[in-house]
């Protein structure tokens, strides 16, 4: 079994359960010297979704939906149930998630154990903040349901799967007219300007996002294209194709993204955007998850796989500090093509750990080069430190204890509401 990164690999042993009533089974066989742990579609990039040569409790066979009101839009489902599939039921009927990440390809499970984000942040929240109750089973103290004010809740949404294994969740959806988007991308010619472009937007826009160019520094610092949409007010609500078109069938070799085709796809993707940037129309699909339509993408980074690096920095250090990363990864000459800038909101997260703050986000993928690519890593690690910024969980696969520790002060609080019967690879590692 291995991340989604493909950097970590290992053996596990894998229970799959097809009914809700069988869990209780296999969690009865567990304990702080044989821990388990619960996973879903494994699009986490690191380690937190691994619990080498120990157990692990396959959910995507609990896909089943429970219960859904047409009229409130107030969606109970097992927590297998991918967000793709729950997308197939609410946009038929005039509803959306009340937060997505940017695949649909993760579980309820999932979006609430690693407290999801959107391009929609800076007006919903995460996803946690949407969920009106779970059932939540422990191997020390059978089944619970929780919501919001409950303790054990709050821990919960945004623990990593660590507080007990997900059962269902109740979430709330939320009303769309249509399932397109109104759509515009503007081009920035360097990362300061998309902060000025970012704080406009943001009070006009639900959605918004910006690629940004990582491979050139000088002039042309973070130039990128900034995309942002609001849910256009007429047409039908068609949903998505669910089976992505494309799909990489092998490996890609792994001299396949260097620094000169990064840099020459980064080029030619920001001259292609600015040429055509101004409004457009969309389905949700292409906006929201452009990746979903190629299968098994992560291929295209080689066998040796990918590191993801997902920071984020408060509003008065983010200008410098995002700066700074962008001249540390051009000058590194391993640049991403795959960059992204998003701002946070001031809306407080539910979670002890989740990872969204107040502040600008930025994420990166890097193909593994080894000890280049680690070393590059703890380069970026110090400058978001010195910026009193913090990691993604979900998004990494070496954070040092002490860079976890700093970045989630509530760490300590947490640990009281671990199940002393799950345990993953993240967890032992940061944990101490």
């Amino acid at each position: 079994m291995a991340s989604w990164g493909r950097v970590i690999r290992a053996n596990h042993f894998v229970a799959r359960p097809r009914f809700g009533d069988e869990l209780d089974g296999f969690l009865n066989g567990l304990s702080a010297d044989r821990p388990g742990l619960a996973v879903g579609l494994r699009r986490s990039y690191g380690d937190t979704n691994l619990n080498p040569d120990g157990r692990i409790i396959d959910m995507t066979s609990l896909d089943r939906v429970i219960a859904f009101d047409r009229e409130t839009g107030v969606m109970r489902a097992e927590a297998g149930l991918s967000l793709s599939q729950a997308l197939q039921i609410l946009v038929p009927a005039g509803w959306f998630l009340p937060t997505t990440p940017g695949t649909r390809f993760v579980t309820l499970g999932g979006a609430v154990a690693n407290d999801v984000h959107g391009k929609n942040h800076h007006a919903a929240g995460t996803f946690g903040a949407s969920v009106r109750r779970l059932k939540l089973l422990r191997t020390d103290g059978g089944a619970q349901e929780i919501g919001p004010g409950n303790a054990l809740f709050h821990a919960t949404v945004g623990g990593l799967g660590l507080t007990g294994v997900i059962a269902w969740v109740e979430f709330q959806a939320v009303r769309v007219p249509s399932s397109s988007l109104d759509a515009e991308d503007t081009a920035f010619a360097r990362v300061e300007d998309y902060f000025d472009i970012a704080a406009e937007r943001k009070h006009s826009f639900e959605h918004t996002m910006a690629w940004v160019d990582c491979s050139v520094g000088g002039a042309k610092l973070g130039r990128g294209i900034l995309s942002a949409a609001n849910w256009y007010a007429y047409g039908d609500v068609a949903p998505h194709r669910e089976l992505p078109s494309k799909t990489v069938p092998l490996d890609a070799p792994g001299f396949t993204l260097n620094t000169m085709t990064v840099r020459a796809f980064n080029s030619v993707r920001h001259e292609l955007k600015s040429m055509r940037s101004g409004p457009y129309r969309s389905h949700y699909e292409p906006f929201l998850y452009p990746l979903d339509g190629i299968a098994n993408w992560n291929r295209l980074y080689g066998p040796k796989g990918f590191y993801q690096y997902q920071c984020v920095l408060p509003p008065a250090t983010a200008r410098d500090g995002v700066a700074e990363l962008l001249k540390a990864i051009a000058t590194s000459g391993q640049g991403s093509p795959l960059a992204v800038l998003k701002d946070f909101g001031p809306r407080e997260a539910v979670g002890m750990l989740s990872f969204p703050m107040e502040g600008t986000t930025l994420a990166l993928d890097f193909r593994n080069r080894g000890e280049s690519t680690l070393r590059l890593m703890a380069d970026l690690d110090r400058i978001v430190a010195a910026a009193s910024g913090r990691l993604y969980p979900a998004k990494d696969g070496r954070i040092p204890p002490e860079m976890f520790q700093a970045g989630f002060p509530k760490w300590q609080d947490f640990r009281a509401y671990v199940d002393p019967g799950l345990s993953s690879a993240f967890w032992r590692r940061v944990s101490g």
